[in-house]
């Protein structure tokens, strides 16, 4: 036991060596180097560790903004009653059989119609209701139509009226409608949603092939180019182009609205009117949401639907012109449309009588134009209080981005020049 115990010499060495501050400092000295290196190594490995993480975060929320509730979340707490595995939270459009044969039970609930073209109609268009329908069903289309005429016994007689949904509801709008009966969770089977017109000719519409352009475009918001000779053209973009597939932006230097490559808004690029649009599941579940319950006319929404094209706007909202539509610009919602000459004549002598005739065109007109300036209220009010909310424009998204940037270089050079210091120390 005694020869392991260390001699009195090495005892007071050791002390020595430890009370001796110069041999200290020269260690200390010598490691500085090895640790700013250190320190630098990490900082660089931490940095584009951060980055990396960063922009797949970007690329995520780009691609999946509006994905909707996992099942992994946890149950609404009045589910609790109920097994997790009996809980069905969605829905569909399609029609059931009363009963069905042991072949159609053993394929359980197999689902062939993928796409669902909503219109609402009234008993005037029915026959140009009847050739758009005809086009689609083909195609194996959910179709829904919403009467807001209130005539829908008179719809009968149409080979495939018994195969569509009919809903009625009098002197009630396409937007009223939707918001109402078009749920994300009942439409979420249908890949397609044609939210369109009664009074669209579609004599050069192939549904088929524009949904195929519309894919391998991987547009999230579309809609079928007009026909130059259309009676009613608002925005140049929606205009046939006869040499192109489809496009995403117009260029025009007439008029107020300048149009060219440095555009990255409406109606420039980006946009679709509200004739005839058709969006993805994923857009639509975005649109639906943008639609204000009360404001029933939709004046407004097509300036901001490209916030809903799941990425970037200029990208994924498009104009498919080989498949295009004739837009006959027939008003018949409130009474407008061919007017007939009884109440032509009525009108007239009302007129030479004195009295004031209703308009009810005028007053729709007066109500949607309420309805867009409330809209665009909403709009920036709602904009002004998000602090959270992000425009994903290109150009403001590009602007954050760089700004984001040049925020975690400005740190790390101030990390980097601040460890420079400590090591000269």
């Amino acid at each position: 036991m005694e020869h392991n115990l260390p001699s009195v010499k090495s005892w007071k060495s050791l002390v020595k060596r430890r009370n001796n501050p110069q041999d200290g400092g020269k260690s200390s000295w010598k490691m500085k180097p090895v640790m700013a290196l250190m320190c630098t190594v990490l900082l660089i490995f931490w940095y584009k560790t951060t980055n990396f993480q960063y922009e797949q975060t970007e690329i995520e929320e780009t691609d999946y903004p509006f994905e909707m509730a996992k099942e992994s979340e946890p149950v609404s707490e009045k589910l609790k009653g109920l097994p997790y595995g009996i809980i069905q939270s969605r829905s569909d459009l399609e029609l059931k059989p009363l009963w069905s044969s042991n072949t159609l039970r053993s394929k359980g609930g197999e689902l062939t119609n993928r796409n669902l073209l909503a219109m609402p109609v009234g008993l005037k268009q029915k026959d140009n209701v009847d050739v758009l329908v005809q086009k689609f069903l083909p195609a194996n289309f959910t179709v829904i139509l919403f009467h807001y005429d209130g005539n829908m016994d008179q719809w009968w007689d149409l080979e495939w009226s018994s195969k569509a949904i009919h809903i009625v509801a009098h002197n009630q709008t396409k937007w009223w409608f939707a918001k109402r009966f078009l749920h994300p969770d009942i439409v979420s089977i249908y890949d397609y949603v044609f939210l369109w017109d009664e009074d669209l000719g579609v004599e050069n519409f192939n549904p088929q092939k524009y949904l195929r352009i519309v894919k391998s475009a991987g547009l999230e918001i579309s809609q079928p180019a007009l026909h130059p000779n259309s009676t009613e053209v608002h925005h140049r973009i929606t205009v046939r182009s006869r040499t192109k597939i489809f496009h995403r932006r117009v260029y025009d230097s007439r008029g107020n609205m300048k149009c060219s490559n440095a555009s990255e808004g409406p109606p420039c690029t980006g946009f679709v009117e509200g004739m005839a649009p058709v969006f993805s599941r994923s857009a639509w579940f975005c649109t639906w949401n943008l639609i204000q319950n009360d404001l029933v006319h939709g004046w407004g929404m097509d300036m901001k639907l490209g916030y809903c094209a799941q990425g970037d706007r200029s990208k994924k909202v498009g104009i498919v012109d080989s498949e295009y539509i004739f837009h006959q610009g027939i008003q018949t919602l409130g009474g407008g449309g061919y007017p007939d000459k009884k109440n032509s004549a009525r009108s007239g002598v009302n007129r030479r009588r004195g009295s004031p005739t209703f308009d009810s065109r005028t007053e729709i007109r007066r109500q949607s134009t309420w309805e867009l300036q409330t809209f665009k209220e909403r709009w920036n009010r709602a904009v002004e209080e998000d602090k959270n909310w992000v425009d994903r424009s290109s150009s403001t998204r590009n602007r954050i981005s760089n700004n984001r940037r040049f925020k975690r270089s400005s740190m790390i050079s101030s990390l980097l020049q601040r460890q420079a210091e400590e090591t000269t120390k």
